[in-house]
């Protein structure tokens, strides 16, 4: 396992043992679980991976989407012994009425990938009286009657932002209520952040973290000044440019069906022809395309721009036409030509006579990783890939002429090569995946929360955790990932020996 005392790989460090990576826990006796956990608004499974992966018992599960569910059932539930398997709960709010017991067994670890909704605000009470009536509130019930040892509460970025100040308050001052230390500053991680060997996947993902440690009212009211769990950056000076898409990529010969992910020939002309101008302004320029929204469509001289009508449009989008016009007076050689030897273009659908060119020096646009998206054709280097989204934009993997697969879309959240979505629809997957908790990340935030506040957790759980190997994602990448950060390690190691 990686020396945790290394804080970057500017420094030697011991040379990763591929066999000591994927070392897996003793073998606990038949029946016993070192903690026990349940998992709210559960999705697919994210927070049960890395909960399983250091030797939890999963005791209460809670998704209420009919499809999700199944999934995770068919991945988590059926596999185990009867005796071992969790109740599956539909509704938490039914388990958890305002008069009455909370219907949920006691447990030591709660984790929520739960839904933000707007709290009300009058009184600015900021406390579990406001949350009433919120999805929040269901999980405060059965903090406030099971004190679990742990709080895990994953949610999108903009909870941490000013536009949900008010939500954010409401959440840390409940916790602090009922007894839990937690930070007010959030924990903002993102998978592409961990190198291979520590559970990373090449996903930008932003997600806040709130991890909360169970203290008593007094201690939680009193010990407010928490720094964060983790911080927003890269991990053992892990280079997220060194990230390549095609680690978690299948062979195509492998992937049933491949036709319904290939391109279509009206897709690939879209990108033929865009590529020929890529080609054209590297051989004649020397140089790629511009970072800003190209809009052909715009392409006039700057002369030929009204100051009347600039004026009277958005900024950003009088900024975009000046833009354009301008590029199109320095290249105008190029473009003219372009357009001549590629008539086609000016059938294409308004949205495709758009490109966003975010692949800084890539070769060509059959190299980048493609977005088709209403305001353009949005082009990225092949290195990682924005974040998966409950919506249909599937990441077009332009070496292979193909869109990401729900089974890649997957073990790009970090979930083995062995998880299956059975047959459903692909829709429904990809909107499961979009909505899932990166387990890599997720991962690598509890670990260090359990590490720092060790001496306030169970012993048991705080066992389990340490000593659990430090790489969650089992199969999730390719073992050409971990080679090339051995690879990556040793050079480093020997220039600075040298």
């Amino acid at each position: 396992m990686m020396d945790d005392s290394t804080k970057g790989w500017a420094y030697p460090a011991r040379e990763l043992d591929p066999a000591e990576i994927s070392a897996k826990l003793p073998c606990m006796p038949k029946g016993f679980a070192p903690f026990t956990f349940v998992d709210l608004f559960a999705g697919i499974g994210g927070f049960h991976a890395m909960l399983d992966h250091a030797g939890g018992r999963c005791v209460y599960v809670s998704e209420i989407d009919r499809e999700a569910r199944q999934t995770y059932i068919r991945n988590w539930v059926d596999p185990l012994p009867e005796a071992h398997q969790p109740i599956i709960n539909t509704d938490i709010t039914i388990a958890t009425p305002e008069d009455g017991p909370v219907e949920v067994p006691a447990h030591d670890v709660l984790a929520a990938g739960f839904p933000c909704q707007p709290f009300s605000k009058s009184g600015y009470q900021r406390g579990m009286d406001e949350a009433r009536g919120t999805l929040f509130w269901n999980i405060a019930r059965i903090l406030e009657e099971l004190t679990p040892a742990v709080v895990l509460l994953e949610n999108v970025r903009n909870l941490a932002g000013p536009r949900h100040r008010h939500e954010w308050d409401v959440i840390i001052q409940t916790l602090r209520e009922l007894g839990y230390r937690v930070s007010s500053t959030p924990s903002v991680f993102s998978p592409h952040f961990l190198p291979p060997s520590l559970g990373g996947t090449p996903q930008v993902r932003d997600r806040v973290f709130i991890l909360g440690t169970y203290v008593g009212p007094e201690r939680a009211m009193a010990e407010v000044d928490v720094p964060p769990t983790v911080v927003r950056a890269p991990v053992d000076g892990w280079r997220v440019q060194d990230w390549d898409v095609d680690w978690i990529l299948d062979e195509d010969s492998t992937i049933p069906n491949l036709s319904k992910y290939q391109l279509t020939a009206d897709e690939t002309e879209w990108i033929n022809v865009w590529d020929d101008l890529v080609q054209r302004m590297w051989c004649a320029r020397g140089t790629r395309l511009p970072g800003f929204p190209l809009w052909a469509d715009a392409w006039i001289p700057e002369r030929g721009l009204d100051p009347i009508e600039l004026d009277a449009l958005p900024r950003w989008k009088a900024d975009f036409l000046i833009k354009n016009a301008r590029f199109y007076d320095e290249h105008r050689d190029i473009i003219d030509a372009w357009k001549k030897a590629n008539r086609s273009f000016a059938r294409f659908p308004e949205s495709r006579r758009k490109l966003e060119w975010q692949a800084q020096d890539t070769a060509s646009l059959w190299e980048t990783v493609m977005h088709f998206r209403p305001s353009g054709i949005r082009a990225k280097a092949p290195t990682y890939l924005p974040a998966l989204v409950a919506i249909t934009q599937t990441s077009i993997i332009g070496s292979r002429r193909r869109r990401l697969t729900p089974h890649e879309a997957a073990r790009l959240q970090g979930f083995s090569r062995t998880f299956s979505f059975g047959g459903q629809r692909d829709q429904a997957s990809y909107k499961q995946v979009g909505n899932g908790v990166a387990v890599g990340a997720a991962w690598h935030v509890f670990r260090t929360h359990v590490e720092r506040d060790a001496s306030d957790l169970p012993s048991r759980l705080v066992r389990a955790v340490l000593g659990a190997p430090l790489k969650p994602t089992g199969e999730a990448l390719a073992e050409a990932a971990l080679a090339h950060e051995l690879d990556l390690r040793a050079r480093l190691s020997m220039t600075v020996a040298g």
